[in-house]
C-alpha cells in the first residue's frame, strides 16, 4: 500500500499522510473503504503506531478519512474544494522550477522532465 522512503528530508509521517492522501484523490482507495488499523500497518511498515495515529489524525482533520468508534478508519469524499491543496502543490513545483534554473537547467530540459513525467 505504501512505502517509505528513509532518505526522504520529509518526516515519515508527513510521507505517510502523503501517501494515503494520494491514494484517496486518485481513487485507489475508495470512499467509506476500511483503512488498515494503525497497530496493523504500523507493522506493515515496522514503525511506531503514534507515528501513523498523527498521520491518521491530521488527515481527519482536512477531511480525507473519518473514523468510527470501535470500527475504525475510513477514507471519506475529497473535500471539495481541493484548492487549497492544489496551489500547496503548485508553490512546490514553483520552487522546483527555480531551483532546477539556479542549477542551470534550460526550459526546455524543465518542459521535456515534465513532459515525461505527465505520461506516467
Amino acid at each position: 500500500m505504501l512505502q517509505l522512503n528513509y532518505r526522504d528530508s520529509r518526516p515519515i509521517y508527513g510521507q505517510i499522510k502523503d501517501g494515503l492522501r494520494r491514494l484517496i484523490v486518485t481513487g485507489a482507495l475508495e470512499p467509506d473503504e476500511k483503512l488498515p488499523s494503525v497497530r496493523a500497518m504500523a507493522m506493515d511498515l515496522a514503525i511506531n503506531p503514534n507515528t501513523i495515529q498523527r498521520a491518521y489524525a491530521e488527515l481527519e482533520s482536512e477531511g480525507f478519512l473519518y473514523s468510527v468508534p470501535g470500527k475504525g478508519s475510513f477514507a471519506a469524499l475529497p473535500p471539495e474544494p481541493l484548492e487549497a491543496r492544489r496551489q500547496e502543490l503548485l508553490a512546490k513545483l514553483r520552487e522546483l522550477i527555480a531551483e532546477l534554473r539556479c542549477l542551470r537547467f534550460t526550459d526546455e530540459e524543465i518542459l521535456t522532465a515534465v513532459k515525461e513525467g505527465l505520461k506516467q
